[in-house]
């Protein structure tokens, strides 16, 4: 295989989008700093954060548990910049640089991305020139190297990496799961962006932790071949051993999940042909079963009229349609709709789709939703 950029980075990177959480909902620094040790510790390196996660509070715990305590150059560190979520002109959207630098206080970030390029909002980062502006933050040394995360067809990926074929680097979705899926393209995308020369960060290679806790099916494949690993690992690995990959996102919450990744990414193997060959077996499953692709971002769910906890009710949905557990579905729906709004308060504004990176047909699927959630309500 040919050398290519960032081949030489560590496999395991550390997303800050899903951080530990105390019962009031604000991130657990000191928990996170212990993370960030075990992670530092391993002779791991790469964090990636963005302006929009928590509202800002993911690139303030990344100063406090990181950059003020660990020398600038022993860590790599990439943050974002939405110009379609929290940007209402090309200043506010260029602001959103300065205001991470300052958040952060890292002095300059080692990779910088344009975030979540979609079909509805990819042409506003041409409109605001957000593309001259990370290349004049590069000349800077303020950036040290850029690129952008992706959330739509190939043939669109294959369009912007045409239109800037300097990017350095593209941030995609892949995973098992979403290997074949066809609202997903991730095998295309992939596909597209090697055609391109372009090396891959990956996101949600756990699929917003769904492939930690995969369908019965799915476990009996991985337990035959090798009992004693998680089913993350499985889902991780299979990521890192594509080739061209700079590293793997894991949006770790808790001690144990960096425990669990540290064990088998500190000293990374590609998997091998017993292991390959058991995960397109779980591919073949996974096909079979209708679930809700959620990944649990939240995007949805700013600026929803109605005050939907969409993610949580399709969890809740997600416990039928996966495990069965039709009375146990019912009972995670009411809890996520008891100070919220609920699946039938739908009333199909779209915004949820248009910000949606997994194009899931928002609308229809809170239609079945309060079909079959909400029946013990109606019955009262």
């Amino acid at each position: 295989m040919e050398h290519y950029f960032g081949e030489a980075t560590p496999k395991l990177g550390f997303g800050l989008m899903r951080l530990p959480k105390k019962a009031t909902g604000k991130i657990d620094l000191e928990q996170t700093k212990k993370m960030v040790d075990m992670f530092m510790d391993a002779g791991l390196n790469y964090f990636d954060t963005a302006y929009v996660y928590d509202g800002g509070d993911s690139e303030r715990a990344a100063k406090e548990a990181l950059v003020d305590r660990y020398p600038r150059e022993s860590y790599t560190l990439a943050t974002k910049l939405c110009a379609w979520m929290g940007a209402y002109n090309e200043n506010t959207a260029k602001q959103q640089f300065y205001t991470s630098l300052e958040r952060t206080g890292a002095g300059y970030f080692d990779y910088y991305l344009l975030h979540a390029l979609q079909e509805g909002n990819y042409k506003k980062y041409d409109e605001y020139h957000i593309w001259d502006f990370v290349k004049e933050q590069k000349e800077k040394g303020l950036i040290k190297h850029w690129g952008f995360s992706f959330h739509a067809t190939p043939d669109i990926l294959d369009e912007i990496l045409t239109s800037h074929p300097d990017t350095e680097f593209v941030q995609l979705q892949l995973n098992y799961a979403d290997w074949e899926n066809p609202d997903v393209t991730a095998r295309e995308n992939y596909e597209v962006a090697r055609k391109h020369g372009k090396s891959i960060i990956v996101m949600e290679p756990v699929k917003g932790g769904a492939l930690a806790n995969p369908p019965e099916t799915v476990r009996k494949i991985f337990k035959e071949v090798n009992p004693d690993v998680s089913y993350a690992s499985w889902a991780i690995r299979y990521a890192a051993s594509l080739e061209g990959i700079i590293t793997v996102l894991s949006g770790m919450s808790n001690v144990a999940q960096m425990e669990d990744n540290l064990s088998y990414m500190k000293d990374f193997k590609l998997l091998n042909r017993q292991e390959q060959t058991a995960v397109r077996k779980a591919q073949e499953a996974i096909n079979g079963i209708k679930s809700i692709p959620c990944t649990a971002c939240h995007y949805c769910t700013t600026g929803c009229p109605k005050k939907i906890p969409i993610p949580e009710i399709f969890e809740a949905r997600n416990k039928q349609l996966i495990w069965g557990q039709l009375e146990e579905g019912k009972a995670a729906y009411e809890q996520a709709t008891a100070d919220a709004g609920t699946a039938s308060n739908c009333i199909a504004c779209g915004q949820c789709e248009r910000a949606c990176p997994q194009q899931i047909k928002v609308i229809e699927r809170l239609k079945d939703c309060a079909d079959s959630l909400e029946n013990r309500k109606k019955e009262i």
